[in-house]
């Protein structure tokens, strides 16, 4: 398993080097393969999708013993590398986060930022230490699992004033490189420029949005190494059976 795991992991490193790595992000074993079968190279869960699908909301609104048993089964539908929207954490150290995501076969994740108890973003120092000892927990138990680090400056609760979120992002992008991160993700960055100079400016692969002007061919100019689409896919399932079961109704 453990030989299997490393193997996967390998692989999902190796496709942020290669063509933009494109994870249409999914909430349920279904819809993993789905995504699967259309020949997607990796599969990406959702925290969002997968918190509605289950009922609660985003932002650890879900115990992260569902999150971790939702992800699970997406992980055994699917023979492709499965990486994780793993929140913040869930407040679980790092040896048993790496040890959870390794039980349930998946071998990368997402880690946000944003402190969800205290509200805000978390400290940057702090932050990159526990992406540091992250990265430890999964050396050592031999499987180079591959951390996004999520990057919240441009949300709006992160309460950063808008001047001053790109040097921000840089900052933090920078520490949590250094300090083992995988790729980075600025999440909610809509502006082509801004989304230039985060490229150019932060050290490894970034992760994109893709969505109005930024569509996947304006992200392979830019360089940008990976794009996910949160719950869109899960929203637009929805929409599709609101309007089935409203025809039935009429």
């Amino acid at each position: 398993m453990a030989v299997e795991l490393k193997a996967h992991a390998d692989r999902l490193r190796a496709l942020h080097s290669e063509e933009l790595l494109v994870l249409p992000n999914v909430w349920d074993a279904a819809s993993a393969s789905v995504v699967a079968e259309a020949g997607f190279p990796a599969v990406a869960t959702a925290s969002a999708a997968v918190s509605a699908m289950l009922g609660y909301p985003d932002g650890e609104g879900a115990p992260w013993q569902e999150m971790f048993a939702a992800a699970g089964r997406v992980a055994r539908a699917v023979e492709v590398p499965v990486t994780v929207d793993a929140e913040a954490g869930y407040g679980l150290r790092p040896r048993e986060l790496v040890d959870r995501l390794l039980e349930i076969g998946a071998v990368g994740c997402n880690l946000e930022d944003t402190d969800h108890r205290a509200g805000g973003l978390s400290e940057a120092a702090a932050q990159a230490d526990w992406l540091a000892a992250v990265r430890s927990a999964a050396d050592d138990a031999g499987v180079p699992i591959v951390i996004n680090a999520r990057i919240d400056v441009f949300l709006p609760p992160a309460g950063i004033p808008e001047p001053d979120r790109v040097a921000e992002a840089i900052r933090r992008g920078r520490l949590y490189r250094a300090a083992g991160a995988d790729c980075l993700y600025p999440i909610g960055v809509r502006d082509r420029e801004v989304l230039a100079t985060l490229v150019t400016e932060l050290p490894g692969p970034v992760n994109g949005n893709s969505g109005g002007a930024l569509d996947l061919p304006t992200l392979r100019e830019l360089g940008v190494a990976r794009v996910s689409y949160g719950p869109t896919f899960y929203r637009a399932a929805l929409a599709e059976l609101k309007v089935a079961v409203e025809k039935l109704r009429s």
